[in-house]
């Protein structure tokens, strides 16, 4: 493997970044609308191996106080061999010091824990879309 990490937006496979949510799995992404949020993201970060593209992280941040970071996704044959904490590490870098919040997948808490993030009691969400949020794992109703 030759895995390299990307933060610029230029010959970007939009299509291609689509599939990694598809097979990572993380539901779908329409390119054109994943290709605007990322224009409107303050971070973004590709793993590529070799020209192929494999993972994909965005975050947003107002740049003094708080960031978010979405969207983390891996191919599910480049899982579980540290792809994602260099991913995660490079972004928290690169937000730099402020606080970071992030969804975890359910069931995958413990990996984003070893990486210095805690689980909020307050944190609170109105969705667009409750049912599928339900439906991953997200909410109980």
């Amino acid at each position: 493997m030759n895995i390299t990490l990307h933060f610029e937006l230029n010959n970007i496979d939009w299509p291609k970044i689509a599939e990694i949510f598809e097979k990572a799995p993380l539901g779908t992404r329409e390119p054109a609308k994943l290709s605007r949020a990322a224009a409107n993201s303050a971070l973004v970060c590709f793993a590529k191996d070799r020209d192929r593209f494999i993972g994909f992280a965005r975050a947003i941040s107002d740049g003094e106080y708080q960031a978010a970071i979405y969207d983390m996704c891996i191919l599910p044959e480049y899982q579980s061999h540290g792809l994602g904490k260099k991913i995660m590490t490079a972004m928290k870098e690169r937000l730099g010091p402020v606080n970071i919040i992030l969804f975890a997948v359910p069931g995958k808490e413990g990996f984003y824990k070893k990486l210095g993030f805690a689980p909020m009691l307050t944190a609170m969400g109105s969705f667009q879309d409750e049912d599928g949020m339900v439906e991953r794992g997200y909410l109980e109703r």
